[in-house]
């Protein structure tokens, strides 16, 4: 491994940490990961333990000397790890705050004692909170809606001041509703794409919260694999320390997104077209339209999203019915 440059990537046996390990793994990076599996899961790992690349550490972001022993030696760290969901922070304010800020100071220090060269870290559409503006442009937030997108813009707040008082380059990548294979479709707090996609597979009907008119960003994985990539490796000395809107420019229902789930669900089970979807009631904390502008990064960063939403629920689907439909 000598000579070749070390990613760290936390939360990389979770969705998004998975992929961006599969993908560097493959262009000859040496790989190591933190994770304590409380929401990551072994088996999107389990490709990679053959690999000599790949390392994996066992460990908490709530621990110091864990991240400390982590980040020893990186290059580059990119920080996936934290607890998602506006509905568990809502339950559960205390544990969100203890993951979500003190386990990203925690790795901000271990960056900047480590000497890392760049810190790359997912922040969340969810730091817009009340804005009603669209669409939405990074210099330009409203008020948190839930106790998680106040601990994602702490995020940004801290990145922000380790870049000036420090001297540690951060970027930070709001995602907008990320999906793609690898999602976890199980849970209480699993994402809406493939909740539904279970429910379809299995002829359930899938509840809608609220009327359904309700739009997303939704932004398939591979768009949020090449942000982390650029924001790893830019030259541009301007794109740095600040923070980029991570999703496709457009936005997508509620309902939308059931017509297309159905369309494309159905060309393995046709009776998939046919299953009735539920409304209920609103869900707390939920920002009614979401939609990015992406033009910061495309011009910073030369970002060219390379999957619209219908691109990336056709592949997602397939994944899933490949993996679920037993």
């Amino acid at each position: 491994m000598e000579g070749k440059k070390i990613i760290l990537i936390t939360g990389g046996a979770g969705f998004i940490g998975s992929n961006l390990a599969e993908h560097f793994l493959a262009r000859g990076y040496v790989v190591r990961i933190l994770d304590n599996f409380s929401t990551g899961h072994r088996h999107n790992i389990d490709p990679f333990l053959s690999n000599k690349n790949f390392q994996l550490i066992e460990g908490d972001i709530r621990e110091p000397e864990t991240c400390k022993i982590a980040a020893t030696g990186v290059s580059y760290i990119l920080h996936q790890a934290a607890l998602g969901s506006v509905p568990r922070s809502i339950k559960d304010p205390i544990t969100t705050n203890d993951v979500n800020v003190s386990g990203f100071l925690n790795m901000l220090i271990a960056a900047r004692d480590a000497g890392v060269a760049r810190f790359v870290y997912a922040a969340s559409s969810s730091t817009y909170g009340d804005s009603e503006s669209l669409p939405k442009i990074e210099e330009k937030i409203g008020r948190p809606l839930s106790p998680y997108a106040i601990t994602k813009y702490v995020n940004e707040l801290y990145a922000d001041i380790f870049s000036r008082t420090y001297g540690l380059q951060t970027i930070g990548l709001r995602y907008f509703n990320v999906f793609g294979r690898r999602q976890d479709p199980n849970g209480a707090y699993a994402a809406v794409i493939p909740l539904f996609v279970r429910k379809f597979i299995k002829l359930e009907s899938p509840t809608i919260n609220g009327t359904g008119d309700y739009s997303r960003d939704f932004t398939y994985v591979d768009n949020v694999i090449q942000m982390n990539e650029i924001a790893m490796l830019t030259n541009n000395p301007a794109a740095t320390n600040t923070v980029y809107n991570t999703a496709v420019g457009d936005r997508t229902t509620l309902n939308d997104l059931v017509k297309w789930l159905k369309l494309y669900l159905s060309e393995y089970n046709p009776e998939i077209k046919n299953v009735p979807v539920v409304y209920g009631p609103g869900r707390e904390g939920d920002i009614p339209h979401s939609h990015a502008s992406v033009e910061k990064a495309k011009t910073l960063l030369g970002y060219q999203p390379t999957h619209t939403i219908q691109e990336g629920l056709k592949e997602a689907t397939k994944w899933y019915w490949q993996h679920l439909a037993y």
